[in-house]
């Protein structure tokens, strides 16, 4: 479910100021954060940040089309590894 438009989008304040004070600055360098449910406002565009994973930093370049999103969403938290195919299954448990 959304969130209210009444209340707006949350972005958090001290993120906000890095970037600010970035852009003040015109440097491009990687801000790192652990704000993870943090939305993307039009302000972070051609910025990169180091979103934290639970594990590691990993390294997100803001375009137009992440405004609106949230930060986590770009740092993926589980690693899929693919299914085993049918004949080494089989192998496996012993049903070869």
């Amino acid at each position: 479910m959304p969130r209210s438009l009444k209340k707006g989008p949350f972005v958090d304040f001290k993120l906000y100021r890095k970037v600010e004070k970035l852009a003040q600055q015109n440097k491009r360098e990687p801000i790192k954060t652990w704000a993870r449910s943090c939305t993307i406002v039009p302000e972070f565009v051609g910025h990169t940040f180091l979103v934290h994973n639970g594990k590691v930093f990993n390294q997100v370049f803001v375009t137009e089309d992440m405004v609106g999103h949230k930060l986590g969403e770009f740092s993926l938290t589980r690693l899929f590894r693919s299914h085993t195919t049918g004949s080494k299954a089989m192998r496996a448990t012993g049903r070869a």
